[in-house]
């Protein structure tokens, strides 16, 4: 055996690399019944190998074979029992389920990246090898595995490409750094805007002087469902909305669009928060993008996420939605008062953002979608593979823009390829980007920072970052929902909802029921008073892109 590991720093991270890279295999995803009997790991014309047999050996007896005990050394004894509950932790997951995933366009664009780490033994992309032993593996009495994913791998040996493994941990690491100067950019021209804001002669007003958006408004409200059935598409879906109770005059309306795999109640508590403080919420459900869909692909029903006409089909139940509110509202059906349907605020959350995006004027950007999907194959923005299935959609013309929607809320939004540079300055409404520095599904760089760059500077737009926020900080947790570890969701998520409830309320009191007491709360030293040390919150309103660093290959 070959003896080019030099030091015992050096044999602990190859060893930990090719271990950290095949259970992160397992926790997204799938397996087969001819057994891998040995774990290479490869680097040019190096090698190192360690028999499966003798990891079981030690994960379920705890015994350290002559062929484990060349890498003991490397190891402290916490290390090895973490190591045993590597091999052996189990991933719930039915072998239906990790099947639909691995055979969606998005499985497949993940095992294509794994593949190029987790290889065969004679060293072919392990694409079909990962995907045939994580569904056998789910299959088995013990379910899905680590170390029932080496049994049913289906070669001899399970070769770990560590070149190929460095160079996505350079990416990794620089995406990393990236995001890091860009926070630090946005977090030191908050910072200018507030010195700027202080230094004005009139004095910045606060709490005392101003509602507090914090807190809960005034008004009482009810909750009707809709069942709404447009025929043009052959489309029903329900939709709650929210009023307020005893308001009078116009009521302003507020649509609230959830993201991928979610429902009508990841919101319900911003939702809630706008309805007490007097405006109508409408939310409907996306059937084709929810939950409902979520779970039709777990149990083979479905075979995607999100069918690509959910691109178009989103924003047209938006669309359908104040068609109907308007018929209801003239009829003294939805309400006693008199929605305004003139003047409607959108707000959503990843799919969900690109929906508000769209609405408020932004197109597809086949183009750019064109020029650029070909890069999933090297790209660690997960939300790539599902923005390029928008090209099963080139040539269909719809307008998805509503002139009715006059300001619009995008919590992590994918907008990168979908809509691109193009497509935001298109938009001529008043708008919030709402980012994470944590989000590892839509990068902050590529999906949110740089598409509110795009905007238009002749227009009302606000990035507000959440310092450490994720994908998922800013959801509320509904009965249906996959629960989720805290290091997915972030830190404080209670206090990141509480953000949403104050910004919102701000953006759309300003911009939808034309209340200007409001507009203070939208800037860098009201976000500062805000602001708390779990979950800091940072507001600007422009920045340039040259003061921007390089994206990175990874988070294209």
């Amino acid at each position: 055996m070959l003896r080019f590991f030099q030091t015992a720093a050096q044999g602990k991270a190859i060893f930990l690399a090719s271990l950290s890279l095949m259970a992160s295999t397992v926790a997204l995803m799938p397996q087969r019944a001819s057994s891998a009997e040995r774990v290479y790991v490869s680097f040019s014309i190096l090698e190192r190998s360690i028999s499966v047999s003798a990891l079981e050996a030690y994960a379920r007896e705890g015994i350290v074979d002559e062929d484990l005990a060349v890498y003991t050394q490397y190891f402290t004894p916490e290390q090895l029992e973490q190591l045993r509950q590597i091999l052996l932790t189990r991933i719930d997951a039915t072998p239906v389920a990790i099947a639909q995933f691995l055979y969606s366009p998005q499985g497949q664009v993940l095992l294509d990246r794994l593949g190029q780490v987790i290889q065969t033994e004679a060293r072919q992309s392990g694409f079909y090898a990962l995907r045939a032993a994580l569904i056998l593996a789910a299959a088995q009495p013990e379910g899905l595995t680590l170390l029932n994913i080496l049994h049913q791998y289906p070669t001899n040996g399970l070769r770990v490409n560590l070149q190929a493994a460095l160079n996505i941990a350079q990416q990794l690491q620089t995406l990393i750094a990236q995001t890091r100067q860009t926070s630090a950019q946005i977090i030191a021209q908050a910072a200018l805007g507030e010195q700027q804001a202080t230094s004005l002669t009139t004095p910045s007003p606060t709490f005392d002087v101003l509602p507090d958006v914090r807190r809960v408004g005034p008004n009482q409200w009810s909750k009707q469902t809709l069942t709404l059935s447009d025929p043009r598409r052959n489309r029903t879906y329900p939709a709650d909305l929210y009023l307020p109770i005893g308001q009078s005059g116009m009521i302003p309306v507020v649509v609230i669009s959830h993201g991928l795999g979610s429902d009508r109640l990841t919101y319900e508590y911003l939702a809630q928060h706008l309805a007490s403080h007097g405006f109508a919420v409408a939310v409907p459900e996306h059937l084709g993008s929810s939950v409902a869909q979520r779970e039709a692909l777990v149990r083979g029903l479905a075979a995607e996420v999100a069918e690509p006409a959910e691109f178009i089909n989103r924003p047209l139940d938006i669309q359908f939605l104040l068609d109907e509110l308007t018929r209801l509202s003239a009829a003294g059906i939805a309400s006693p008062g008199q929605l305004n349907l003139e003047q409607v605020g959108v707000v959503g959350q990843s799919f969900g953002g690109y929906t508000a995006l769209t609405l408020g004027g932004a197109p597809i950007n086949f183009e750019r979608l064109l020029a650029d999907c070909n890069l999933t194959r090297r790209t660690w923005n997960v939300s790539l593979t599902l923005q390029c299935r928008a090209l099963e959609l080139l040539g269909t013309q719809v307008e998805t823009r509503d002139p009715r929607v006059k300001a619009a809320i995008a919590i992590n939004p994918i907008a990168s390829r979908i809509l691109g540079e193009s497509g935001m300055q298109q938009i001529e409404i008043p708008v919030a980007i709402v980012t994470g520095s944590a989000d590892t599904v839509a990068p902050m760089l590529p999906e949110q920072v740089l598409p509110f760059a795009w905007l238009n500077e002749n227009i009302d737009k606000y990035l507000v970052l959440l310092e450490g926020g994720t994908h998922f900080s800013t959801l509320q947790e509904g009965p249906d929902d996959i629960p989720l570890p805290p290091a997915v969701i972030g830190p404080d998520p209670v206090l990141a909802r509480r953000y949403m409830e104050a910004l919102s309320l701000a953006f759309f009191k300003t911009y939808i029921a034309n209340q200007p007491a409001y507009r203070p709360f939208l800037g860098a030293a009201m976000a500062r008073s805000l602001s708390q040390d779990t979950l800091p919150l940072y507001l600007i309103e422009s920045l340039d892109l040259t003061q921007l660093p390089p994206i990175p290959e990874g988070a294209l």
